[in-house]
């Protein structure tokens, strides 16, 4: 699994502090330092820079940022996040070559999003982040998501990008509010290959435990990570401090991966044969799938 590091955010408060600073000369870049240093060093594949709405002087803010990103991780592939299309443009101006494509993060299914930024994409030989978000706002099932991917990677397509440069976003949402959601999202990844063969596929994983209780969130991200996976997502916007996570991520943890494959099957194991650990990845899973109703009590019942 390919981790995208999520935490070079502005809803930080040690980053967002530097990226709400409109006088250049009084952002510190330490803190934007360390975080890169940090991501680097738990395994992060790609630097995810989110600088959100950044309207007053993201043109300006973007291009600083990327520097510093390039200068303590040269080579580390950049995504490029923020709803202010100038922003990704003057970031892009100023990204060197790295090990992978850069990524734009994200282009949202509604044509005064897409025709603007699928030709920047283009223009920049960057890979992209399609996000199933409509005119609608959020689809209702997986075939409003696969009416989606059609509608934006046929346009991509006719710009010149193809499929292998193209990174789907079906959206995770929160399980605790809209649990059949969670299984909605895992059928559309099923589908993908058949929509848009070649395309890769990732996800803001960490919303599937937006809303529970701070220490549910680690096996809720890990737990569906594991299933996204089994129906062929490719990569994870991720919390570089879940180490859990990143052992999953990177192969180091087969006994877990097994054992939520099999109750995906339908194989229930013998809960008693289980140590308190693998119970939990178990339960986990039937809260995801719906076979057991939502509750912040799961793991203790």
């Amino acid at each position: 699994m390919i981790l995208f590091g999520e935490s070079l955010n502005v809803i930080s408060t040690k980053i967002g502090k530097q990226f709400k600073e409109a006088d250049p000369a009084k952002r510190d870049p330490k803190p934007i330092l360390e975080e890169v240093e940090l991501q680097k060093t738990k395994g992060m594949d790609y630097i995810d820079i989110n600088l959100g709405p950044a309207k007053k002087f993201g043109e300006e803010l973007m291009p600083w940022v990327c520097n510093l990103v390039q200068e303590a991780a040269p080579g580390v592939p950049i995504l490029l996040d923020s709803s202010n299309i100038g922003a990704i443009r003057a970031g892009l101006k100023v990204l060197k070559p790295a090990d992978k494509p850069h990524i734009v993060n994200s282009i949202m299914v509604r044509p005064e999003r897409y025709e603007e930024m699928v030709p920047l994409a283009a223009e920049f030989d960057a890979d992209f982040v399609a996000l199933m978000w409509g005119p609608d706002g959020l689809p209702r099932d997986e075939n409003e998501r696969a009416a989606l991917a059609v509608e934006l990677i046929y346009f991509a397509n006719e710009a010149g990008i193809p499929n292998e440069k193209i990174w789907v976003d079906g959206i995770v949402t929160p399980v605790n509010i809209q649990q059949p959601q969670a299984i909605c999202l895992m059928d559309f990844q099923g589908m993908l290959q058949d929509i848009a063969p070649g395309a890769k596929s990732t996800c803001g994983l960490s919303n599937i435990s937006n809303g529970p209780p701070v220490h549910l969130r680690p096996i809720l991200n890990q737990t569906y990570m594991v299933m996204l996976q089994k129906y062929g997502m490719a990569s994870v916007i991720s919390d570089p401090l879940d180490d859990g996570l990143t052992a999953i991520a990177k192969g180091q943890r087969q006994d877990i991966v097994d054992l939520i494959y099999g109750v995906m099957d339908g194989n229930q194991p013998d809960m008693a044969s289980l140590d308190k650990e693998m119970q939990d990845y178990v339960k986990t899973v039937n809260i995801i799938l719906g076979t057991s109703l939502y509750s912040d009590s799961w793991l203790e019942v």
